[in-house]
């Protein structure tokens, strides 16, 4: 640059630029350069950091990309571009090796614009770089704490957690992440306070390299105690991070030569421990590592790892405790649900594990008077303990309610009147628990089956809409949806009966959606013919293999029950009269029929009496049409039906009195006895307990 002086006003102002223009290039904190159109160095400034040990006489000619050691740039090809088009280059980042004790990479914002003489001439390319590498490391910091706490937590996991984690970090942060959590809070057992008791198992959840085929010293979901004395053993001890250089001579090293071989072959070099920890206890560990071209880690690097590791270990604990939470709901369901299908004569069923995510659901199957057995599915909304012990109140409330002989419906109103009071137990609980504010909801259907009519009787409170599939393949929802239990919802529950013949199959969900797949999509249950004569759990198997993945099965409880036939030699009704001279016929009747049944005296006498006090009765206070039924199944039960309304009762008679002792003689003999109303009759039923030798062959 030429310096010109001269004594008029505009020889002034070209002094003074030129003057400024000197300023810039000598004392100016910005990088400034000079191009000529060939791409080659006219001037540098004091500024510039790629050659802080070249003078300008060294840089001087030399073109673009024999003096600025850029990293992945073209700057000739942005440069010429410049110079062609004329359009300015503003705010573009570029990478630069900067020399000194220690090479570093450094990144520097640059603007570029083309030079030109009043007259137009290009002359050359003037840049400006300043250095933003601070400005930058900053921003990514931020973006990468960003990441981590929108990425990292999702799940209520400890293993996806660390997937997670590792696949936020490398490559942004690492070329390789190791995450390890202690093996009992994957379990979901509180963390060990620091120091660490030896012995303390570990277990790797994730590993994530840039590499194609990263060297791996232990893979994921290995169980091992971590080799000591390392950074790693030391970081779990005083909970502090540590940051390593590795080399050949590192003497740790030595304590895990399968990590030392790994560490080698994947030519990494430095290293950043840090703990995964939360209230002085120890959660696990983050090791992550650079290689090759990689800047070493920093002190910069080591905060923002500590603070990334405080959000993972947050959620890793969130984690740990809703484990252990479901643990004890899970372990809590368990002893509430039957742990076996309950035998019954003429109905097969089976039950699909497949209820252990959800501690809500419940099934249940209870074998009534007269052959009959009931099948119930529900879910309890909500998740945890709470949903378990609601769950468990519910089951036992129908399965006591199933003693009454109530009819569907009549069951579900009074289950739908229990939630409400346990709603409004909650109510009253205090402010600061969490389940006075979680409304009490829950599904339930319910069914029971007569295999001496061939009839299913069943409601649904909510949409747990049965299916059956008849002999003949076709399937259809068997019952009607009704107001959700504990809603305010007062509309009646509908009872609806359908046949269920002999080798039909009825499938009990307790989730709608799964119910709704399995009736638009039949598959194994289509063709029941074919499990005729096969285990009903291989239909089971059948059904899950069916389901897609993403349907949520696994928190579905089911029950499949397949009907049975009745043996018709095991079953006699007879009509009786309303005439007290019915009672000896009834009573001759049953003898012979016992005598067929080959039931021995003792239990033939009893069930004389009270064959005896039973038609007694229905002559006395019921209403014609009468019939006399004896079932012989695994116990022996007695009918009697007619077309009355009242009810009978159980009193004590005085030692006077000549009558009223007919219900607590039947009572006395019976093991149970109970009264049935199925609309336009009632059923007064006694059943006795058969021995081995009286029961019938053959039942299934």
């Amino acid at each position: 640059m030429v310096s010109v002086a001269h004594s008029d006003p505009a020889g002034r102002v070209d002094e003074a630029a030129a003057s400024m223009l000197e300023a810039l290039f000598t004392q100016s904190p910005i990088g400034l350069h000079l191009f000529d159109t060939n791409l080659r160095v006219l001037r540098v400034n004091t500024a510039t950091p790629f050659m802080r040990n070249a003078s300008l006489d060294d840089l001087r000619g030399r073109r673009v990309r024999d003096v600025y050691p850029l990293v992945e740039e073209d700057a000739e090809a942005l440069l010429r571009e410049v110079l062609d088009t004329g359009i300015p280059v503003r705010q573009h980042m570029v990478r630069a090796h900067v020399e000194g004790d220690e090479p570093q990479e450094r990144t520097f914002e640059v603007n570029a614009l083309r030079l030109e003489d009043p007259h137009g001439k290009v002359l050359g390319v003037g840049v400006s770089a300043v250095d933003v590498t601070e400005r930058e490391r900053a921003h990514a910091h931020t973006k990468l704490l960003d990441a981590v706490r929108g990425d990292v937590g999702r799940t209520l996991d400890p293993a996806v957690t660390g997937e997670e984690l590792s696949a936020t970090l490398v490559p942004a942060f690492a070329d390789i992440a190791v995450v390890e959590v202690v093996d009992s809070v994957i379990r979901g057992d509180d963390a060990p306070l620091a120091p660490l008791p030896t012995g303390t198992l570990v277990v790797r959840t994730a590993f994530r390299s840039a590499h194609p085929r990263p060297p791996e010293a232990h893979s994921v979901g290995d169980v091992r105690c971590l080799a000591g004395p390392t950074p790693f053993t030391q970081a779990l001890a005083d909970l502090r991070p540590r940051l390593e250089r590795l080399g050949t001579a590192t003497p740790w090293l030595a304590a895990d030569p399968a990590l030392a071989e790994a560490i080698r072959s994947s030519g990494a070099h430095s290293l950043l421990v840090v703990p995964l920890t939360l209230r002085d206890a120890a959660l696990g560990i983050v090791s992550l590592y650079r290689t090759e071209d990689s800047p070493a880690f920093d002190e910069d690097d080591r905060a923002l790892a500590v603070e990334v590791a405080t959000h993972t270990a947050l959620c890793i604990d969130n984690a740990r405790r809703y484990t252990h939470e479901h643990t004890i709901a899970a372990t809590v369901q368990r002893r509430l649900l039957p742990r076996r299908p309950e035998a019954h004569a003429w109905l097969e069923t089976a039950y699909l594990s497949l209820t252990g995510a959800d501690p809500g659901a419940w099934y249940d199957t209870t074998a009534l008077a007269s052959a009959r057995t009931a099948i119930v599915v529900g879910k309890v909304a909500g998740r945890g303990l709470n949903a378990a012990a609601t769950m468990g109140q519910l089951r036992t409330a129908v399965r006591s309610m199933s003693a009454f002989e109530l009819t569907p419906d009549e069951l579900l109103a009074r289950l739908h009147d229990t939630a409400n009071r346990l709603a409004a137990e909650r109510a009253h609980l205090p402010y600061g628990d969490p389940l006075r504010h979680e409304e009490l909801r829950a599904d339930c259907a319910y069914a029971v089956h007569d295999p001496l009519t061939g009839v299913c009787s069943m409601a649904a409170a909510g949409h747990l809409i049965p299916l059956i599939v008849r002999p003949d393949g076709t399937v259809s929802a068997a019952a009607a949806a009704g107001p959700r239990l504990g809603s305010s919802d007062g509309t009646p529950f509908a009872a609806v009966e359908i046949d269920a013949p002999a080798g039909s199959v009825l499938v009990f969900t307790s989730d709608p959606l799964l119910t709704s797949y399995l009736a638009e999509n039949p598959g194994p249950l289509a063709a029941p013919s074919d499990y005729a004569d096969r285990p009903l759990q291989d239909l089971c198997d059948a059904l899950v293999y069916a389901i897609p993945a993403g349907m949520g099965v696994h928190d579905a409880a089911v029950i499949v029950a397949r009907a049975q036939d009745f043996p018709s030699d095991r079953f006699v009704a007879w009509p009786i009269d309303a005439d007290p001279a019915a009672v000896a016929e009834a009573r001759r009747r049953t003898r012979g029929q016992l005598a067929e049944w080959n039931v021995d005296d003792e239990t033939a006498y009893d069930t004389q009496l009270i064959v005896s006090e039973l038609v007694t009765n229905a002559i006395r206070y019921g209403s014609p049409p009468l019939e006399l039924r004896l079932i012989h199944d695994r116990s022996l039960t007695c009918e009697m039906r007619d077309a009355g309304s009242a009810a009978p009762h159980l009193r004590h008679a005085g030692t006077v009195d000549e009558g009223g002792r007919g219900l607590f003689i039947t009572a006395q003999l019976a093991q149970a006895w109970g009264t049935r109303f199925t609309p336009p009759a009632k059923t007064i039923w006694a059943e006795q307990t058969l021995s081995d030798a009286n029961e019938p062959k053959g039942l299934p």
